[in-house]
């Protein structure tokens, strides 16, 4: 059987995650997300036949999924283990891009407006994402016995700050501010669960 020149949805979803990230939502339409898949307008409508909100929220699902998996991963090995391979995931972003992508979770819960009929299923996709990744990082923690509150709170604190370091970093053009929320978050790792 001949291979398909058609891309796969997942191709377009992972392209247009990229795009999000380093223009916005908003600054996107669906034919510049396609354009960056390497996709014909035809094929993305196929699979995503609302439009660029279905699209919007496929991406951040992507998005979320990936980071989910690798914090999985490492946070095996304790929750400053997956500190850092958060901390380097989003530190390669930046810098493979030249300051130009961050995340697309972020970008588009500042982007998103709400509607009429209330959240747009891109910002419920971006506030998942966001509650998953706490969820993982308070879970590791739990585990070591600290305070289940306590817990939630670090891990709310990790991601609020890693996400508006990677922004201080592009707006800045240097990585020194993750390099500072980085070693502040170790500290604070080490302190609550004594490693």
């Amino acid at each position: 059987m001949a291979a398909s020149n058609t891309p796969s949805r997942d191709r377009i979803v992972a392209g247009a995650a990229d795009l999000i990230s380093r223009r916005g939502l908003n600054a996107t339409s669906i034919r510049e997300l396609a354009k960056h898949a390497k996709a014909p307008l035809g094929s993305t409508y196929h699979y995503f036949p609302e439009g660029k909100q279905q699209l919007a929220t496929e991406a951040v699902r992507h998005a979320s999924t990936t980071v989910s998996r690798i914090l999985r991963e490492e946070l095996d090995a304790g929750p400053v283990a997956g500190l850092r391979a958060f901390l380097a995931l989003w530190r390669g972003v930046v810098l493979r891009s030249d300051y130009r992508a961050g995340c697309p979770v972020l970008a588009v819960s500042v982007e998103e407006p709400l509607t009429d009929d209330g959240l747009p299923p891109s910002l419920l996709a971006a506030a998942e994402a966001f509650d998953d990744w706490q969820r993982l990082l308070a879970d590791s923690l739990r585990d070591r016995g600290v305070d289940p509150d306590r817990a939630e709170g670090v891990a709310a604190l990790i991601i609020a700050s890693t996400e508006g370091a990677i922004a201080m970093c592009r707006a800045k053009r240097d990585m020194t501010p993750l390099d500072l929320v980085a070693q502040q978050l170790e500290g604070v790792l080490e302190g609550v669960v004594g490693e």
